[in-house]
């Protein structure tokens, strides 16, 4: 099939077999579900672009083998790819001004492809031909795939075998002749109820003793003993009110997952990583160099459509004319821009690896997420300010239709007067919808704490920020000699 297109990718979940639990209750068809759906439109938007000829050189790729994928399920081999990648990241931003999803799976592609090879090299396993078929399982499907790094973790002073209960780090707990048998959990999955399949990593480095937990393979999202746990969203329940105004963005959103592994069978040739300690560090290093590289896209996207929403606001409160407004759309428009010329600038000084694709500048990644760390917070207190108090007073859609109280919601909550109510109300949901409610998830707290909170980056920040050239540099302009 090799390119899908939006309907068959929805089409395809449904076929699948998932056990997702939401609000204490069974979810037994979670693509139509109010809630989750729109999760699963900004995933099915991503292969919508990839269809629509205007954006196909942005959203495909073909092989040297004369096969077209999407660039989601890309293996990135010049710095070229790096940058479309960044690029492709902030359109599907802008269309959806939500989590499109399908990043993680990439970067894990990635981030596999030269490990595995590293690992074989080392010690003549076979993980980087298990992945390579792998792969072109998926980038002939064009399916979606999650991946899933981040350990419940339990006490973090402790190592993964030293925990008091041993499943809040995944594990090995059966080797078999055909395969492994895996126990814990990912947390905060992020459109893994949206996927086909999941490919799990360790979370940190390991030593030694923790060889069961040096573990990667992918499986079906609907594998035996998968289950999932939706997590709550501020403003969820609000899709479930039949209002379209209320919500501010109808159409998509995004959603995580506390994601359980209860043995779990895992066939040899689907296992990337097996007790190479060693290797974990690695794995993880170099999967979040790449995620923190997309991040210099998809925020990046979404906050376009912020600044947009926060212009519009000043348009319908007939204050665009103002300096102070003028100041902040551009102070936005600025910390916006930074965001992408730091995901653009590790993307151009990316360096082959030995396997043949290319690794970002982990030095600009780690620099491109400390600054998303900050950014997008400014620009949502900018957006806020700018859009005035309604955007949390408002009263809801059904007091706007109601036929008795309407007319009042419309002569009091009016802005200028070529504007209706109705318009101003639904730019200032938006703006709350991607500051508040359930896009600020995404927006905001992912910006803090996906791909590593901020103090991983720092911490990589200082190991490859090359402190001991700087100070030859000084000393040698100083003319000091030791």
């Amino acid at each position: 099939m090799a390119l899908m297109t939006g309907e068959q990718y929805v089409e395809s979940m449904r076929k699948l077999n998932l056990e997702v639990y939401m609000f204490g209750e069974k979810i037994e068809n979670p693509v139509d579900h109010p809630i989750l759906r729109p999760s699963l439109n900004s995933v099915k938007m991503t292969y919508d672009l990839a269809q629509i000829p205007e954006h196909e050189a942005l959203m495909t790729v073909t092989l040297p083998d004369g096969r077209k994928i999407n660039r989601f399920n890309n293996i990135h081999m010049s710095t070229d790819d790096l940058r479309n990648k960044v690029k492709m990241q902030r359109l599907c931003g802008q269309k959806t001004a939500a989590c499109f999803q399908r990043c993680v799976g990439m970067d894990a592609f990635n981030a596999q492809y030269s490990t595995t090879y590293d690992i074989d090299q080392k010690y003549g396993t076979h993980y980087h031909e298990n992945f390579k078929k792998y792969l072109h399982y998926i980038q002939e499907t064009d399916f979606t795939v999650d991946g899933a790094m981040t350990d419940p973790k339990g006490d973090r002073s402790l190592a993964p075998h030293a925990q008091a209960d041993p499943d809040l780090y995944l594990r090995v707990v059966e080797r078999r002749d055909d395969g492994v048998v895996v126990c814990g959990a990912k947390a905060h999955q992020t459109g893994i109820i949206n996927s086909q399949e999941v490919i799990v990593m360790p979370t940190i480095a390991m030593g030694p003793d923790d060889k069961d937990y040096a573990i990667s393979f992918a499986v079906p999202t609907d594998a035996e003993g998968i289950f999932m746990i939706i997590g709550r969203q501020s403003c969820d329940t609000r899709k479930l009110e039949g209002s379209q105004i209320d919500v501010g963005n109808s159409e998509f959103g995004g959603v995580e997952a506390l994601t359980v592994f209860d043995h779990v069978f895992v066939p040899n040739d689907r296992i990337f990583l097996n007790g190479e300690t060693e290797f974990a560090g690695v794995l993880v290093e170099r999967f979040a160099g790449y995620h923190r590289q997309s991040y210099g896209g998809c925020k990046v996207g979404v906050g376009d459509v912020l600044i947009g929403a926060a212009a519009v606001a000043a348009d319908y409160n007939g204050a665009a004319k103002a300096s102070h407004v003028k100041d902040k759309l551009i102070e936005m428009t600025h910390l916006n821009e930074t965001l992408y010329c730091c995901g653009i600038a590790c993307s151009a000084e990316g360096q082959p690896t030995e396997s043949g694709n290319y690794l970002i500048d982990l030095l600009l990644a780690n620099v491109c997420k400390q600054n998303v760390t900050r950014f997008p917070y400014e620009i949502a207190r900018l957006a806020e300010d700018i859009a005035g108090g309604l955007m949390v007073t408002a009263p809801s859609e059904k007091d706007l239709k109601d036929p008795k109280i309407g007319p009042v919601v419309e002569k009091y909550l009016k802005g200028i007067s070529t504007v209706s109510t109705e318009n101003r109300l639904r730019i200032l949901r938006l703006i709350e919808n991607l500051t508040l409610g359930t896009a600020a998830v995404g927006y905001r707290t992912e910006s803090m704490h996906g791909a590593g909170s901020p103090q991983a980056q720092r911490i990589m920040i200082a190991r490859q920020g090359n402190l001991a050239k700087k100070k030859k540099l000084a000393k040698a302009i100083a003319k000091i000699e030791e």
